[in-house]
């Protein structure tokens, strides 16, 4: 399994439309991380760029964002890949918070404006809380 995030300065960036890039995470045996790469993000709003196709050809699944617009949760639904919206916090983290089925999907989408994101906490609890 690969888990997506988009990414600004190692956080879980809210404009999944506009990151600094994708940290990709290779999840192996026992739930594990084995493997982390950086992916360039594509220029351009990321419902219209080609970022899911990029993605799911990688093998990603699971794509932990902070918010986005219906547009692409749509597309990246079509490519085959999970979302989980309302994420923040350290990428590596939320990562892992994720293989031990702390995190969970806001449901909430961005209606500031039809592409872009506004942050939200997310649903997940941190190591040793």
């Amino acid at each position: 399994m690969k888990i997506a995030v988009p990414t600004r300065n190692k956080e879980v960036d809210a404009h999944f439309g506009h990151c600094e890039h994708f940290t990709v995470f290779t999840v192996g045996d026992e739930n594990r991380i084995e493997h982390e790469e950086v992916v360039a993000s594509p220029q351009g709003c990321g419902c219209k760029s080609d970022i899911a196709g990029i993605l799911s050809r990688m093998g990603v699944s699971v794509m932990l964002a902070g918010n986005m617009g219906n547009g692409a949760v749509q597309v990246l639904l079509m490519n085959g890949i999970e979302v989980y919206r309302g994420c923040s916090g350290e990428v590596r983290r939320l990562a892992d918070d994720f293989l031990k089925g702390s995190v969970k999907d806001t449901g909430e989408s961005c209606h500031h404006h039809e592409h872009h994101e506004e942050g939200h906490t997310c649903n997940h609890k941190h190591h040793g809380e």
